[in-house]
């Protein structure tokens, strides 16, 4: 299944806020009609909707999903966690949550047009997984940090998580550390329990 490229909107109102998809919001509802009784779900559907809303959020194919569930199943910990801080730590994440980008494809552009130095080398993978003691910067181009100067000064973060320090003024990131997962839970509100039991059957 390919990347998901219809409209972000109605998957947000369908799933809730995924800031990662897009930073629009949608419109308030005013229809009563929208607003009967909540549906009854299935277990299966609550399960879905999770693990929906974390593709979405990441920008993820359904393959390079299962692919980090299965890495994460093999390594210690909960498998759980291990998955969220293996997707916090892409590069194109990093990016978003830095505030270099509006939103995760908007990051992924600016990686595959070759406009991030990781460690002084271009790097043009999204996927690529950043370590702690990473240095992350704009190349040395007027075009490159036009761009994510105009990200950094219509960023709406209100405060980066404790494993990353950004230097707006030298367009630079630093990855302190690997990622708290219970960050991630509490900000995205995504039960990555439910991730893990939907995909177990075919991992």
């Amino acid at each position: 299944m390919s990347r998901y490229r219809g409209p972000r909107l109605k998957k947000i109102k369908r799933l809730g806020d995924l800031p990662g998809l897009t930073n629009k919001k949608p419109r308030a509802v005013s229809d009563p009609r929208d607003q009967s009784r909540p549906v009854k779900k299935s277990q299966y559907r609550i399960r879905l909707e999770e693990k929906q809303k974390l593709r979405f959020h990441y920008g993820l194919t359904e393959r390079q999903l299962l692919k980090y569930v299965r890495i994460a199943g093999k390594a210690k910990g909960s498998t759980g966690q291990v998955l969220l801080q293996l997707l916090e730590m892409r590069l194109d994440n990093i990016l978003f949550r830095l505030g270099m980008a509006p939103t995760i494809p908007g990051a992924r552009q600016l990686v595959n047009h070759r406009h991030i130095l990781v460690n002084g080398r271009i790097v043009d993978i999204p996927s690529y997984r950043c370590k702690p003691r990473d240095i992350i910067t704009a190349r040395d181009e007027q075009n490159s940090r036009v761009l994510i100067q105009k990200s950094l000064d219509s960023s709406t973060h209100e405060e980066l998580p404790k494993h990353l320090t950004l230097q707006s003024f030298q367009y630079k990131g630093l990855v302190n550390q690997i990622i708290d997962s219970k960050w991630v839970v509490l900000n995205l509100k995504i039960n990555e329990l439910l991730v893990v039991e939907y995909y177990s059957r075919q991992t």
